[in-house]
């Protein structure tokens, strides 16, 4: 088995036009493909990133996350940025909080956090 890069991520979302709007319009995704499956009364968004993608998904009341951050599972999704002064004014002109620029130890590049509409964890880390 050879690996050969992180196809997608996919992320469920309680009000799909919020996170539609934030994912989009705020982060600047491009929007692939989008679908609305009768069936499960879901929504189906492919947003690209990069050589990677994200699958919004929304479906009728989906569970909670269960702590911040320290839940099993996925920690966050990080995302590479050129410059993470202009990146972070950009969000909180929209109004996202986002934490103060830290200093990675090991590599020396900056790095912050902020949240998605449900909580979800991002982080931004500096090329």
């Amino acid at each position: 088995m050879m690996l050969t890069k992180v196809h997608h991520a996919a992320i469920i979302c309680s009000d799909y036009e919020t996170s539609k709007n934030f994912y989009v319009n705020i982060l600047g995704l491009r929007v692939i493909n989008e679908v609305y499956r009768e069936e499960r009364d879901s929504y189906k968004l492919d947003l690209e990133i990069g050589n990677a993608q994200i699958e919004l998904f929304s479906f009728p009341n989906p569970p909670e996350r269960p702590s911040y951050p320290e839940a099993r599972g996925l920690r966050h999704l990080a995302f590479e940025v050129e410059n993470i002064e202009e990146t972070v004014l950009h969000l909180e002109k929209h109004g996202v909080t986002v934490e103060p620029v830290r200093v990675d130890e090991w590599t020396g590049k900056r790095f912050t956090f902020f949240s998605d509409p449900d909580s979800l964890p991002l982080e931004l880390y500096e090329r």
